[in-house]
């Protein structure tokens, strides 16, 4: 399998150097040149392990690493995850939730990057390798979980400072590794996204600090993901056609169902759910993107205006025409908004879309509970809001639970007062000592940062 970037102007290549590159160097999103079909290899998928099942997938995706030493990745990959089934599917009233926060930092981010982290080893480097990610919560704590301690590794990971929930925070400040920076940018995860952009277009700067990325513009993050909208259907008994409602603000976790529908799996429709930041939702209803003001939220992971996977998907939807998506974002980075002709049964009638508001979201979580005892974290009760909604109820709908609800301790005691939420990892951070740097949310104030701190 080979790469390319959907601007065009990267040329083909294996997967370890589209890992290491990131972002393409003419600014786009590297995809792989084709998607391979899986449909008839569905039946023999059943039943397959986590580990195994992932080994499936990814290999079709990966013929630069030799198929035992992927095998092998893969499996220390998930041997940290604390439930069995790795993804395990659950029964809530008349929808099912796919639980993705069983790893080390309890939130689905885990799935991807423990994987990336161990790619990342895995690649021989010639110099220092410097991860450098954006987070809106839960990013960050799981790329340093995933490279914390490594000797040839640093990562600075870039966060809104003040916006994240306080125990995402102490997730990534109490991480006291010598190659651990965490940067708290004075502005919204859309600040910290544009500053990481910035500085991988600095082609002279990416190539004298080796600079890597974990955020979901790496590839390898979308292949992950992947992964577990198959083991999805293996939950479900192999059904005819299922519905999949999915909290999202980057885009990423939802078009990596959009790659494993396009491999086969019998998806028959995405429900797409925001919270108010609601580009995306206005995308799918209008054909207009536009940016707007970033609205804080109790879902802050999805506390986002500018969807960075939204320009993979337009490449497949534009059939890897890469003039179409160069002049479409460029619209967008000029103005503020650019717009195709849209009509859903022309242009992608796979997504609907809706979403929610905090008061929603929380009478989401509090509704739940009081019919199943089930509790919720505030970004999957987004999801649940809007597919509830959108439903069709013929056939089965799950919805991806992305995170731990411990981790935002005002949602849940707005939402369920009466209830005490304790876990164990997240109690032992309370009294720990932290550590980050606050920077203005300026390109060069974090390049000078990277260059100080390889010095």
């Amino acid at each position: 399998m080979r790469y390319v970037s959907t601007r065009g102007g990267v040329s083909e290549m294996p997967f370890c150097d589209a890992v290491m590159m990131g972002v393409g160097s003419d600014g786009g999103l590297l995809v792989p040149v084709a998607i391979p079909n899986v449909k008839d290899a569905l039946p023999r998928y059943q039943g397959l392990s986590y580990p195994a099942l992932a080994f499936e997938i990814m290999r079709l995706f990966i013929d630069d690493i030799p198929e035992d030493i992927l095998r092998s990745l893969i499996e220390k990959s998930y041997e940290t995850f604390d439930d069995p089934l790795v993804t395990p599917l659950v029964q809530v009233g008349d929808i099912h939730l796919l639980e993705l926060f069983h790893g080390p930092t309890l939130s689905f981010k885990d799935l991807a990057l423990q994987f990336l982290g161990n790619v990342f080893a895995y690649i021989p480097q010639e110099t220092r390798l410097n991860i450098l990610a954006a987070t809106s919560g839960d990013t960050g704590s799981a790329a340093i979980a995933s490279v914390q301690g490594q000797p040839e590794i640093n990562i600075f990971v870039m966060f809104p400072e003040g916006r994240t929930s306080s125990l995402q925070e102490k997730q990534m400040t109490s991480l006291l590794s010598d190659n651990v920076w965490n940067i708290g940018i004075e502005g919204s995860f859309d600040d910290c996204q544009s500053i990481l952009k910035s500085i991988f277009s600095d082609l002279e700067f990416k190539q004298k600090y080796n600079l890597g990325a974990v955020n979901s513009v790496n590839w390898a993050r979308i292949l992950a993901q992947v992964v577990y909208y198959f083991f999805i259907y293996a939950q479900l008994g192999a059904p005819e056609k299922f519905e999949v409602a999915v909290p999202t603000g980057n885009f990423g976790n939802i078009f990596a169902g959009y790659i494993a529908r396009a491999m086969g799996l019998p998806i028959s429709r995405f429900i797409l759910a925001t919270n108010q930041n609601d580009i995306l939702h206005r995308f799918f209803t209008t054909g207009r993107y536009k940016r707007g003001e970033v609205h804080f939220s109790h879902s802050p992971a999805m506390d986002i205006q500018v969807a960075s996977n939204f320009e993979r998907y337009l490449y497949f939807q534009f059939a890897s025409n890469t003039e179409k998506v160069k002049k479409f974002m460029s619209s967008f980075t000029r103005t503020g908004s650019a717009s195709i002709n849209f009509n859903t049964k022309t242009f992608d009638d796979v997504f609907a879309s809706g979403s929610a508001t905090d008061d929603e979201s929380i009478d989401m979580i509090r509704h739940v509970h009081d019919a199943t005892g089930y509790i919720m974290d505030p970004h999957t009760a987004v999801g649940v809001h809007v597919g509830k909604q959108l439903r069709n109820p013929a056939q089965p709908l799950v919805c991806l639970s992305t995170a731990h609800p411990a981790k935002f301790e005002e949602a849940m005691t707005r939402a369920l007062p009466e209830e005490t939420l304790v876990q164990d990892t997240l109690e032992q951070l309370r009294n720990m000592p932290t550590r980050k740097t606050v920077l203005k949310a300026e390109v060069d104030a974090v390049k000078a940062f990277i260059a100080t701190c390889n010095q």
